[in-house]
Order: C-alpha cells, then sequence, then structure tokens
C-alpha cells in the first residue's frame, strides 16, 4: 500500500535550470514554480545534478516539494533518446562516471559545431561561453542562444529550426549510452527512469514495442506522454503500449525559463504516479518545504 503523501499537486516532473540549457538559476525555477501555482515540480538538468542542492534550500523556502531529478542524454544509433531519472543516488559511481563522459561529449561536440558553423558566419567559441553560466553543460541550446546574440536568428527555437537544424549542414552527434544501459544504472542507483517525449520526431520508430518491451523488463518505469511535442497519433499508439508493459503515463512542461515557449504546468502528472515513484526511487528523497 502506497504511504500517505506528503506532497501537493500540481506536478510538474520535467524542468531545466541554467545549470543545463534553461536560462533562470535553480533557486529562481523553484521560486517561478511556486508562483505558476505548483506544488511539486522536478528538476531535471541535462545529465547534471548541480542544482539539486540549491534548488532543495529555495523549495523548503517556497513551501513546495522538489524531486530531485536528471535529464539523461541516451542514443538508439544516430537518434536520441532522453530519458528522465528520478530520486536516484547523485554520488553512485556509474552515474558519475557516464554523465561526466556525456557532458565531456556535448562539451567537445557544441565546440566542433561552433567551428563548422564559424566558417559560414561570424560565431566564435568565445560568443557561445558568454550564454552560458559556471560548471554549466555547455550544448546546443547555448550556440542557438550565441546566433540569437550576434543576430543570426530571432529566437532560440529559430536557430534549431535553421542554422542548428541537422539538414543545414553542422549538426554532429554526441556520445551518449544505449537507453537500457542508461535504464540499468538509474536502477542500480535507486532512481526511477521515464523516457522523456517519446512520441516526438519519429521517436516511435526509434523505440519499437520489442525494444520497448525490453526496456520496461530492465526497470523502465514509464512513458512522458502529456508533453507538448507529443505527436497525437503516436501518443495513442504508445499509451496502449504502456497499459500493455504496465508502464505509467506521466506529464510535464519540459520549462527551460525564456529558453523555450514551455510554461510550467502545461502538462503534469497524477498524484498517484508520483506516489509511486517516490516509493520507488531509494537514491535521493523528494525535498518537502
Amino acid at each position: 500500500m502506497l504511504g500517505a503523501r506528503r506532497f501537493r499537486g500540481p506536478i510538474d516532473l520535467h524542468t531545466h535550470s541554467s545549470v543545463s540549457d534553461g536560462t533562470e538559476t535553480p533557486s529562481q525555477l523553484v521560486r517561478a514554480a511556486a508562483a505558476a501555482g505548483l506544488g511539486t515540480v522536478a528538476l531535471t538538468d541535462h545529465d547534471s545534478t548541480a542544482g539539486w542542492a540549491e534548488a532543495g534550500v529555495a523549495a523548503r523556502t517556497a513551501g513546495l516539494t522538489l524531486i530531485p531529478g536528471m535529464e539523461f542524454s541516451t542514443r538508439v544509433g544516430f537518434s536520441s533518446v532522453h530519458l528522465l531519472a528520478y530520486l536516484f543516488d547523485p554520488s553512485n559511481a556509474g552515474i558519475v562516471a557516464e554523465t561526466a563522459r556525456v557532458r565531456q561529449a556535448r562539451l567537445v561536440r557544441a565546440e566542433q559545431m561552433v567551428e563548422r558553423i564559424g566558417v559560414d558566419y561570424a560565431l566564435t567559441w568565445e560568443d557561445v561561453l558568454a550564454q552560458t553560466t559556471p560548471d554549466a553543460t555547455v550544448g546546443r541550446p547555448h550556440i542557438a542562444d550565441a546566433l540569437v546574440a550576434r543576430g543570426f536568428a530571432l529566437t532560440r527555437s529559430e536557430a534549431f529550426a535553421g542554422i542548428l537544424h541537422w539538414e543545414a549542414g553542422y549538426y554532429q552527434p554526441h556520445y551518449a549510452p544505449d537507453p537500457l544501459r542508461a535504464i540499468t544504472l538509474v536502477r542500480a542507483a535507486g532512481g526511477v527512469p521515464v523516457i522523456a517525449h517519446p512520441a516526438t520526431r519519429g521517436a516511435v520508430d526509434v523505440i519499437p514495442e520489442a525494444k520497448l518491451a525490453r526496456l520496461a523488463e530492465a526497470g523502465l518505469f514509464g512513458l512522458e506522454l502529456e508533453h507538448r511535442e507529443n505527436r497525437p497519433e503516436a501518443k495513442a499508439h504508445l499509451y496502449a503500449l504502456a497499459e500493455k508493459y504496465g508502464l505509467f503515463v506521466t506529464g510535464s512542461s519540459d520549462y527551460h525559463g525564456e529558453g523555450k515557449p514551455n510554461r510550467l504546468g502545461e502538462n503534469t502528472t497524477t498524484p498517484e504516479v508520483l506516489e509511486r515513484i517516490i516509493g520507488q526511487g531509494t537514491g535521493s528523497p523528494p525535498v518537502y518545504g
């Protein structure tokens, strides 16, 4: 039987701070979540837990629940598949080693992309670094922000649709583990894994039913199906597969501050599903405000 709830809704389980590619510090993000009327928010920066401590202090002050998390970069062939990981032990040796490798690969990839872009546009690595905060996980969003700052795009979204689109010729992939390995690492660290926005950009084809069945058997908890970028027809298909394989469905905003149009609380997770996440997560506790 699930325990008594210590958290309040609404519940948003996917947000980013300036530790990765959001525009607000962890504490600013938590205050924004409280101002938006949320009762629970998860901080899920890319391949980093560096914002947890600051966000935890802010959550206690603001009086809302923080679910410590991370968006773990994984890859199937040349296709990116992101895995949300909740309540894992951030000191786990496997997690620490793998995320460090991913962050380094992201950095090298970003530098190489900027070098390519710089052949055709007046963009330098220093322009990109000017868009980051200390110890941030540098990635394509920071390149997008630099392109905006230099006047080569009006918004981050326009930069991604144009110069940073894979068809533009500047894109290149970076190292990331297979989803199966990432799920195994997260479970070994006491965490709870959920595939982020799985019904976007052909992700249904990237993770066909046979592979999804293997991921479920390995410990996949659920699918983030309530997300603005999921395609309706793919969502319906994945809802059916979630029921078939005993996977839970989450909903989230994927908030990045001013970096994306996504707004806090625009999609949410039910209290019953969060109860199960908390019940399974043994690596780190929620922070109750």
